[in-house]
């Protein structure tokens, strides 16, 4: 019985919610659903991305992930099917993939949608999940598409320069803490056992790291590597975005800023370590 797992950024207030699963259901009665999440925030690329990656990571080999988010960036001639770490992935060709897997180049095939079919949600998860049925019958990935470069529109890099490595805020969670694309694995190949600041907004500043956010008196601000191995910025039982004036942007609200407020704003969704000997 194979496990499909559904993420969306519709919300559960609408009809499609239990619609998309009764379409997984015609395609295959037997399909184990596990809902991910239905509120990714639209349009937010770094969100889903750092969602939909740390989730998937914890799956068996011969999961199926459907990714309904941001569907309709352009109207769809095709979409997406990859390989990756023995699962398979079913999105919309938007440059989220790319995102997903972290800049690693997967086997995506492109599966052509008839233009006699209209373009919907439903269309679109009926498409995927009979295209994962496909597969567990046994055909190929490749059998279904044509090999593709997906879309991209690139990834959060971290930037490294001298005794520095800046990294950008890419989620702030439910309790309002701060997730930053730096990983543990990258401060610590920085690192090489030498002394730290996390400087915040160019005056707030952090110089150790935490194992967990009672590590601290209430009321403090803390770092620690959370579970999916991500620095992440908290106040013990605080608002960290709120209180430190932290902010993710999405994609498109980035494109429509002028390039002087970007600037402006980049102090407030950057997250720069400096090492000292």
């Amino acid at each position: 019985m194979a496990i499909i797992t559904i993420t969306t950024d519709i919300g559960d207030q609408d009809f499609l919610a239990g619609a998309i699963k009764g379409t997984i259901l015609q395609a295959n009665p037997d399909f184990r659903m596990v809902e991910i999440t239905h509120y990714i925030s639209r349009f937010n690329y770094p969100q889903a991305a750092y969602i939909i990656r740390n989730s998937i990571r914890h799956f068996p080999k011969g999961t199926f992930h459907l990714v309904l988010v941001n569907l309709f960036d352009e109207r769809p001639g095709h979409l997406l099917l990859a390989n990756y770490n023995g699962q398979v992935i079913g999105c919309a060709d938007n440059g989220l993939l790319p995102m997903i897997l972290d800049g690693n180049n997967p086997e995506a095939v492109a599966l052509p949608l008839p233009d006699s079919l209209p373009k919907n949600v439903l269309t679109i998860t009926n498409f995927i999940a009979n295209s994962f049925n496909e597969i567990i019958k046994g055909e190929k990935t490749d059998s279904l598409g044509k090999r593709v470069v997906p879309k991209s529109k690139g990834t959060f890099q971290v930037f490294e320069k001298n005794d520095n490595l800046d990294g950008q805020v890419i989620f702030i969670d439910n309790f309002e803490n701060v997730v930053v694309n730096i990983t543990r694995e990258e401060f610590e190949a920085k690192r090489k056992g030498r002394k730290f600041n996390i400087i915040l907004k160019g005056k707030e500043v952090i110089d150790k790291i935490c194992e967990t956010y009672a590590d601290v008196p209430e009321g403090e601000k803390l770092a620690l590597f959370n579970s999916g191995g991500y620095l992440e910025i908290a106040i013990n039982k605080g608002n960290a975005a709120g209180l430190l004036g932290l902010e993710i942007f999405t994609e498109k609200q980035i494109q429509h800023l002028e390039q002087t407020t970007r600037q402006k704003n980049l102090l407030y969704q950057t997250v720069q370590i400096h090492f000292t000997d």
